[in-house]
């Protein structure tokens, strides 16, 4: 465990318990909350459903799986035949057995820099070993720099798209080129797709799933946190070879059983709101990404920032003699206004901030850069 990164959300966040008034660009959470549909489901459930007080199955309760399968077919076009789906507390969990499943002590797992800091977590925890593959200049995928660092300890390879920290969407060739090499290579493919109703580009989100014959290397990870504005209630869903089941029931089993039952009620509940409720709640975050993009760009060039076509983030590189985290604290203290520091995502050269704009409203996200422009003003 001594190897394993210490989370920097909390850290950031005693920075901002100790300066009253910080506006946070720091987690990444949504600034709505559930569907009305999974109050009232929950508040009938306790009262009139005995299974919330016992344990499930560890897959997950049938009326939920129900859901699952229905979304998975009809919006992310995944063929079910020979797969399975388990029901996790978050795609974190999803991750995480994922890791466990597939990989052995010292085993290597291809991960695109900049990374989602706790799937590299996931990974020295599980005994394995983390390979960063950087992005190109805009966060894209270099195909020829993932099959260069495939070795015989590989045994698999981590997209997230719409992309967490740099909010990039990987376009349907990238993704597919990634899993046929997986395929190729007797590799997995880890799909992370936990922001896949977040884009507002050209580039529709694509399933790797979806491709035909891929359900022996292709793993998806989904989650209710984001869209459906669920993230206390720890619920997402994994899509995984039908030959992986025994050994994912092992994990999960260990670890917490199955997610609680009253959880899973509410989750089936925010499902069957659907996708169209989604849409309406996420509808104005496109224009949010315009803002922080029209303020940021008042610094000229001593901050570049790859434009972001999806999720709610922008990983922003900055022209600073300070590190990234004496920038962090120094925005917190004197500015009033808290990023995270793109070292704790993998960035090592350079300095940059990662923004989170979906948590806030648009006046207080307006605010917020606002400060964050004044500020780095005067630092950089």
């Amino acid at each position: 465990m001594s190897r394993v990164q210490t989370p920097m959300i909390p850290v950031v966040g005693e920075w901002i318990a100790q300066h009253p008034g910080t506006i946070s660009l720091g987690q990444g959470v949504v600034h709505y909350g559930a569907p009305a549909e999974v109050a009232e489901i929950v508040a009938k459930s306790v009262s009139s459903e005995p299974r919330v007080d016992r344990y499930g199955l560890v897959c997950g309760i049938d009326d939920l799986l129900d859901e699952i399968e229905r979304k998975v077919s009809a919006e992310n076009n995944i063929d079910l035949h020979e797969r399975c789906v388990v029901t996790t507390t978050g795609s974190n969990m999803g991750f995480l057995n994922a890791v466990l499943a597939v990989g052995d002590i010292d085993d290597e797992i291809i991960l695109l820099g900049p990374y989602y800091f706790n799937h590299e977590m996931a990974i020295d925890i599980a005994g394995c070993r983390s390979v960063i593959v950087s992005t190109d200049a805009q966060y894209q995928i270099d195909l020829a720099a993932i099959e260069t660092a495939i070795t015989p300890r590989t045994c698999a390879v981590v997209t997230v798209s719409p992309n967490n920290p740099t909010g990039a969407v990987y376009s349907q060739d990238s993704l597919r080129a990634v899993n046929q090499l997986c395929k190729s290579r007797g590799l997995y493919h880890i799909s992370d797709e936990a922001y896949e109703y977040f884009i507002y580009g050209a580039e529709d989100h694509f399933s790797p799933a979806s491709i035909a014959d891929t359900q022996e290397h292709t793993i998806s990870l989904y989650t209710l946190s984001k869209a459906y504005g669920m993230a206390g209630w720890r619920v997402g869903y994994m899509l995984i070879p039908r030959h992986l089941e025994v050994a994912v029931k092992k994990i999960q089993d260990t670890n917490l059983v199955c997610p609680p039952i009253i959880n899973q009620i509410a989750a089936a509940a925010a499902l069957r709101a659907g996708k169209d409720w989604c849409d309406e709640k996420i509808a104005g975050f496109g224009k949010l990404r315009d803002l922080v993009l029209f303020e940021l760009s008042q610094l000229g060039d001593r901050c570049h920032v790859p434009r972001p076509d999806g999720a709610f983030y922008a990983l922003m590189q900055v022209d600073s003699g300070k590190n990234d985290m004496e920038l962090v604290e120094a925005l917190i203290r004197d500015h009033g206004i808290a990023v995270m520091p793109g070292s704790t995502f993998g960035v090592s050269k350079g300095c940059s901030l990662r923004i989170a704009y979906g948590a806030l409203d648009t006046a207080t996200v307006a605010e917020g850069v606002g400060r964050l422009v004044l500020g780095l003003d005067k630092l950089l």
